[in-house]
């Protein structure tokens, strides 16, 4: 088994919650790609990143079952880990800071994978929520206190590849603040926290804690 670490992202106050991501740091040891969507499957981790140069920040992004141009939770992570002014995706150049306890990416929603977002009524209804069929990617959130710009969200991938629900989702997180034009504090899943800021011309940031697992 290639060498790997596994971080999380997005991590609550107390440091607990957050999303596992799993970092292949030497990703020459799997250059081919079928190679990669198989180690990606085969750890489960809602995605997996292949580091193809750690001084450039060049990354390869999987999750399950396909390969992803750009992806949140991950970009956040790898970035803490390698501590770069940016990553190189294939979306595009993703824009990195440490900032205390948080790390923050710059990115746009155009880069995101599409997903449903979908408003409820009360935070209370988004916690009820059983996991619907898959088929559609389906971000379901609610506010808890709009003026403060704090939501309850859940994140339910749909992809029928073993991730019911996503524990965080930084795309789907930025897509949201692309919509809503404001900055957020995001609870999602049991408990894990994303910031955003959309910033000037069509610019988000995105950022959360991360700590390194094993």
């Amino acid at each position: 088994m290639t060498d790997y670490d596994v971080l999380r992202v997005f991590c609550g106050p107390t440091g607990g919650y957050g999303n596992e991501l799993g970092v292949v740091r030497n990703g020459s040891l799997v250059p081919e790609r079928d190679d990669r969507q198989e180690l990606a499957a085969k750890l489960g981790f809602s995605e997996t990143v292949f580091v193809d140069d750690p001084e450039r920040g060049v990354i390869d992004i999987y999750t399950p079952t396909s390969r992803l141009p750009f992806a949140g939770h991950p970009c956040v992570g790898t970035a803490w880990l390698l501590d770069v002014p940016e990553l190189v995706t294939p979306a595009g150049e993703v824009g990195t800071r440490l900032d205390g306890e948080f790390t923050w990416i710059e990115a746009r929603a155009e880069w995101a994978p599409p997903r449903t977002l979908r408003q409820y009524p009360s935070a209370a209804e988004v916690n009820a929520l059983e996991v619907p069929p898959s088929g559609e990617w389906i971000y379901a959130w609610a506010w808890e206190d709009e003026a403060a710009g704090r939501i309850r969200a859940r994140a339910f991938p749909g992809r029928n590849d073993g991730i019911d629900e996503d524990e965080a989702t930084g795309a789907a997180a930025l897509l949201l603040t692309d919509q809503l034009g404001r900055a957020l504090n995001i609870t999602q899943g049991a408990g894990s926290q994303i910031l955003t800021a959309p910033q000037p011309h069509g610019w988000v940031e995105v950022g959360g804690r991360v700590y390194l697992e094993r």
